[in-house]
């Protein structure tokens, strides 16, 4: 009995080692591939393959609309989608679409979530505690966090470290495929646009598409006419907050932008951009109709309307048209009989600049140069 007893010890040790060994064996048959530069190991070769150009920093996936380049077929597949406008993957509750599944799952939450929090001013509700404190402060105008640089306040802690980045020029958000870089990410993301074409916001009214949300925003505004925006300083109405923001700082003085070669501060960001090229001779911006070159990308941008013959602003006066918002400006001053440049010598008014500054010249002796 303890022979037959311990034989079937023997025959259960036996197997529970041969288990061992036959899982052992078989784990080891599973991670088989092994990276000869950090020894990670991994179940199959292309896993292998995939993991080893995070060494080498080979892109072997080709783009062929635009020639970008990625490490895994996955992700060329999915930045083709954005040359096709393709949005495969549809939302059942709502019904918007989107290009990635995974952009589909991160919306799903937004309809599942609970918002708990509720904003016993206005009514608004949020997910967290910390979104609605941060919320209230709209109303209350509380900006707790503070530049030790130049003492403007914000509400948010995260806006306060962007607002550093204007005062360090630290530019974290490097773009992969000109190496021009960024102080933030939507700003990257806005300036690879420019290298895929991507415009994803169109104008449901004009087929207009737009890089920017806050683009398209402004440019409906142009159908509405509407200027939702008021400067509670002097009344005056924008079309978006951001040309409000701009605005404000001509009443409080507010220049946060400085040059770091001569010192001179602007209020906008874009104003110091333009203000350095008088520094470098930069004239980034090309016409590849004639190879004229331009500073700015707005100027470019009406050049070429005098190859083309656009002139997108209209006078619902006399509809005449124009290549410029600033001349349609100038042209309705003939209707309206409006001067608004002033002679502050002699009090003499006239409709264009232009006409102001050969008039000045009667005042300083000088003759125009026709």
């Amino acid at each position: 009995m303890m022979e037959n007893e311990l034989c079937e010890n023997k025959f259960k040790s036996k197997l529970q080692i041969e288990s061992i060994d036959f899982s052992s064996d078989k784990k080891k048959q599973r991670t088989s591939y092994h990276c000869d530069i950090c020894g990670k190991s991994f179940s199959r070769s292309e896993h292998l393959e995939r993991h080893t150009t995070t060494h080498t920093g080979e892109k072997s996936y080709l783009c062929d609309i635009c020639g970008k380049s990625f490490t895994e077929s996955g992700s060329l597949r999915m930045h083709r989608d954005i040359h096709t406008g393709e949005k495969p993957y549809r939302c059942d509750i709502c019904g918007e679409s989107f290009p990635q599944n995974s952009h589909l799952t991160r919306h799903r939450h937004t309809h599942k979530r609970k918002r708990p929090y509720h904003c016993d001013i206005c009514g608004q509700s949020f997910y967290s505690s910390s979104d609605l404190t941060v919320h209230k402060r709209s109303h209350t105008g509380e900006k707790p966090y503070e530049c030790e640089i130049c003492g403007q306040s914000f509400s948010q802690s995260c806006i306060l470290t962007l607002h550093k980045r204007i005062h360090t020029g630290e530019k974290p958000f490097h773009c992969d495929i000109c190496d021009k870089s960024f102080p933030r990410k939507d700003c990257l993301i806005i300036h690879k646009r420019s290298h895929t074409g991507e415009k994803p916001y169109p104008c449901d009214i004009c087929d207009k598409s737009f890089l920017h949300n806050s683009h398209l925003t402004r440019h409906r505004h142009t159908h509405t006419r509407e200027k939702p925006y008021g400067c509670d300083i002097c009344g005056k109405s924008f079309s978006c907050c951001g040309d409000l923001t701009k605005h404000k700082r001509t009443h409080t003085g507010e220049k946060p932008y400085r040059c770091d070669i001569c010192g001179r501060s602007f209020s906008q960001s874009g104003q110091l951009t333009f203000h350095k090229r008088i520094h470098t001779a930069e004239r980034p911006y090309h016409c590849e109709i004639c190879g004229k070159s331009f500073s700015r990308k707005g100027c470019l941008m009406i050049h070429k309307r005098r190859h083309s013959g656009d002139k997108p602003y209209h006078c619902d006066i006399c509809g005449k048209s124009f290549c410029t918002n600033a001349e349609l400006t100038r042209h309705k001053h003939v209707h309206t009989g409006e001067k608004p440049n002033h002679c502050e010598i002699c009090g003499k008014s006239f409709p264009r600049n232009d006409c102001l500054a050969v008039h000045k010249l009667g005042h300083s002796g000088e003759k125009p140069d026709y």
